[in-house]
């Protein structure tokens, strides 16, 4: 009798029976990486020629061939065993996997194909070569404790708890790998807590390559001066140094203004907001090029505590001392939320409110401010104060006011003010237009010639007895250079209830320009390389840095500081390279408090108020540019949000148009997190295996009879499973998700017989999920409707365990309706209810 392969047609590589490879690929060594250490094969080099590999022994199927592998060194090789290298020995069965048919030779080179381990053990933990240790990544250990604190707290906080106690030198491991045996009170932690102790991806991967020094690399991670400072070389210095000159002359007057107008807070205290927060950033920062100080929004945010604490009585407008002290407590608290956020990972709150809202929201801000300058700047404080409501009005109350007292304006003051914001703007427009063809033009610090220009003249000409006001002495609060108080003390309890919401829109508003203005700088590398080198970018090591500096901030009763883009682009354009530009400003700024304070005495504050509106236009400029791309493509949703946050700062107070921009921001997000994006899925005409969403073109696919085939291509948690029984609902009434409920039913029940699950995408599930998805595949199961799943994740993925833990693949019949395509899928479902059918029907079967 011939064999089953005579009948097949004749090949010239049919003349080797044996399964070796036909082309010796010569590698000196046998290698193919795994995409974790679990499919990581540990082969040892093998010098031999190809044609002494071991011949294939107990083949598992058609394109599987096992080579058995002795585990213990020690019993002697059996009968069926390949004799081999002595290098060869500790290794499970090996796993050769090919697409030819048993008995056909392959061209896939020596051990080239896909290897991986057969042993029970590879799948939950793979040993590792040198410690034993399992690997702790997605699939290590099973549902270990060890292994969560590591995902959720990070690769660093994990190793120094769960680790090999080094770390703390806490206690020790057995590295020789001659005992396996751990010790310390960490190996006693991770034995009770997961059975054996995992490691996390990185110490793997460092173990793996010979990275040494693991103490010094998360150090270095999380402590940023080390790693710049070591880099750091005489030819930034020169850079840093003018770049830090040119800041200060620009910001140190501009720190002024907002403490005074904005904050309504001594003006001192908006310098000490340069002292300490850019020195601190300095060091934890990640961003080489930013540069922190205050803000016109945070420091006028801070200006609406102020103001309510003296409207209900527990400040007053010329208490200095307590106004400050109000600064520092939402300083300090805005630091404090920021600084949790960044140690509890919350860097990815940076996408949560959308464009619109922060296009109206600092459009509004610009707004109000320029309104709010318009009074100092015609000289009309004096008056304002006795008018009530405009002081702590809106701005529409304050337009009223200003139209209505035009004629009481003070005329130096309006010349003083009007003329420098003319020079400044001026200023403005000519540097931008020849910094292109003259780089050097931005050097040129035109706002401190403002000022001093002010200053002399007011002083010469006695401007300040023609009722010009002018800053005056700038002195502490308490008398001292830097006074330290500590915001966070049980008498300050009744200003930490009224600035808790400010300081959290202060501490959310901060780290959006912040990242912002990171992200354009980049890590510090230049553009032609010449800068710092392994510096990246990361958002909770910024959180953490920011709020570090706000915390110390606000113990001095500064403003609250944090990146600003237009500082740090004139810090990179004026030669800053390194985060030593921001401690030099530190230190200008530092000495311009002990030594050069009395020279701001005839400072007009009409100047400074004339410079806060500059920045005000600037932060309205950009706002035409959104509204007409928003108006281009029609994104009416977005032009609502932005005009109606603007109108209800405008009309009404800017608290509420912050609570609302946030509310609807949130709600948007919350309804874009919780629909599920369940899609129903039609075959293509003409394939085979070909599916794509029938609601997009219905009329160009082909339905399957008898089958509802659902794809789900999004993870499945708490938040997206709420409506997921009711979206299922429509699709088996209507075959479509867009379908109003009050529309009869269109489909027929019996097109319902057979429900496909394709869950390629759910990448992920929690229990929430779970225990939905059970019921409704329970409530299919007790209607008599056969469900199947396919593109199903692996066997050792956790959305898999879960899928057996919970029964739901007990409920559907086994892992036979887990299927690797729809297409099987659609043959399973014909099959079983063929199988039915002659069952009822025995006389059919027969026929």
């Amino acid at each position: 009798m011939a064999s089953p392969s005579s009948s097949r047609p004749t090949s010239p590589r049919r003349s080797r029976p044996q399964h070796h490879p036909s082309i010796s690929s010569r590698l000196k060594q046998s290698y193919a990486p795994g995409s974790s250490p679990q499919e990581e094969p540990h082969f040892p080099p093998f010098d031999g020629p190809a044609d002494s590999l071991p011949s294939p022994l107990n083949p598992l199927n058609s394109n599987q061939r096992t080579y058995p592998v002795e585990n213990n060194p020690k019993s002697p090789p059996s009968n069926n065993t390949p004799l081999r290298p002595r290098h060869w020995r500790n290794y499970s069965t090996i796993t050769h996997v090919c697409s030819q048919p048993e008995g056909e030779p392959c061209e896939h080179g020596t051990w080239s194909p896909q290897i991986r381990s057969t042993s029970p053990s590879s799948i939950s933990s793979t040993p590792d070569e040198d410690t034993g240790h399992s690997y702790g990544g997605r699939y290590a250990s099973g549902q270990s404790i060890v292994g969560g604190v590591n995902r959720a707290l990070g690769d660093a906080i994990g190793n120094t708890v769960f680790g090999d106690g080094r770390f703390f030198g806490g206690g020790s491991a057995d590295r020789d790998g001659k005992n396996g045996k751990e010790q310390g009170w960490t190996g006693s932690w991770s034995r009770w807590l997961g059975g054996a102790k995992p490691i996390s991806t990185t110490r793997w991967l460092a173990r793996k390559h010979g990275v040494k020094y693991k103490r010094r690399m998360y150090l270095v991670y999380y402590f940023p001066f080390l790693q710049w400072i070591s880099q750091y070389r005489w030819a930034f210095f020169k850079g840093d140094l003018v770049a830090a000159l040119t800041m200060a002359s620009f910001y140190i007057p501009m720190s002024l203004s907002l403490a005074s107008n904005l904050g309504h807070i001594p003006p001192i205290n908006g310098l000490y907001s340069f002292v300490f927060n850019p020195f601190i950033y300095g060091l934890l920062g990640s961003c080489p090029q930013m540069v922190v100080g205050p803000e016109a929004a945070g420091s006028l945010l801070l200006g609406t505590v102020v103001k309510t604490s003296i409207e209900v009585g527990h400040s007053g407008d010329e208490d200095g001392a307590m106004n400050a002290r109000i600064a520092g407590v939402v300083t300090g608290m805005a630091g404090a939320v920021i600084l949790v956020a960044g140690l509890t990972r919350l860097g990815f709150l940076d996408s949560v409110l959308s464009r619109p809202f922060l296009r109206g929201f600092i459009s509004a801000i610009g707004f109000v401010i320029l309104v709010d300058q318009l009074i100092p700047e015609m000289g009309l404080i004096h008056l304002a104060k006795h008018v009530g409501g405009v002081s702590h009005g809106s701005s529409l109350d304050k337009i009223i006011f200003l139209v209505e007292n035009v004629e009481h304006a003070h005329g130096l003051t309006c010349a003083v003010a009007f003329g420098s914001f003319a020079v400044i703007m001026v200023c403005r427009e000519v540097k931008r237009r020849l910094q292109p063809r003259m780089p050097s033009v931005a050097y040129v610090p035109d706002r401190f010639i403002v000022v001093v220009l002010s200053a002399i003249l007011t002083w010469k000409f006695s401007w300040h007895k023609q009722g010009l006001e002018i800053l005056g002495n700038v002195r502490s609060s308490t008398g001292s250079a830097f006074p330290f108080r500590f915001p966070f003390i049980p008498d300050h309890m009744h200003h930490v209830r009224e600035a808790m919401s400010t300081s959290f829109l202060i501490a959310l508003l901060g780290f959006f320009e912040s990242s912002v203005a990171a992200k354009s700088l980049g890590g510090g590398e230049g553009k032609k390389g010449d800068g710092l080198h392994g510096m990246s970018l990361s958002a909770n090591r910024e959180l953490v840095a920011l709020g570090v500096a706000n915390v110390i901030g606000g113990c001095f009763m500064a403003l609250p500081a944090f990146g600003g883009y237009g500082r740090s682009k004139v810090n990179a354009s004026t030669g800053g390279r390194t985060p030593m530009s921001s401690i030099l400003l530190s230190v200008i700024t530092i000495i311009c408090i002990l030594f050069l304070l009395p020279y701001f005495y005839y400072l007009p504050k009409s100047v400074l108020s004339s410079m806060i509106s500059v920045v005000a236009y600037s932060l309205i400029e950009e706002a035409p540019h959104d509204i007409l791309f928003f108006l281009h493509i029609r994104a009416f949703p977005e032009l609502f949000l932005m005009s109606l946050i603007f109108l209800s700062t405008f009309f009404y107070s800017l608290a509420l148009g912050i609570a609302l921009g946030i509310g609807l921001s949130l709600l948007s997000v919350i309804r874009h997190a919780t629909k599920p994006r369940i899609q129903i899925l039609g075959k293509v005409p003409g394939t085979q295996d070909q599916f794509e969403n029938a609601e997009a073109s219905p009329e160009r696919l082909e339905f399957v009879e008898g089958c509802l085939i659902v794809k789900i291509p999004e993870p499945l948690t708490f938040a997206n499973t709420g409506d997921l029984k009711g979206r299922l609902r429509r699709l088996e009434l209507y075959g479509t998700t867009t379908a109003h409920p009050a529309l009869p039913r269109v489909r027929a029940p019996e097109h319902n017989s057979n429900i496909i699950f394709d869950i390629h995408g759910v990448t992920s599930l929690d229990g929430s999920g779970t225990m939905v998805l059970t019921e409704i595949v329970d409530s299919y199961i007790s209607r008599g409707v056969r469900v199947f799943f396919c593109r199903c994740p692996k066997e050792e993925s956790q959305v898999w365990k879960l899928f057996e833990k919970s029964g739901i693949m007990d409920q559907c019949g086994g892992k036979r309706h887990f299927v690797k395509s729809v297409e099987e899928a659609l043959r399973m479902a014909e099959m079983e209810s063929l199988s039915e059918f002659f069952e009822r029907n025995p006389a059919e079967g027969g026929a």
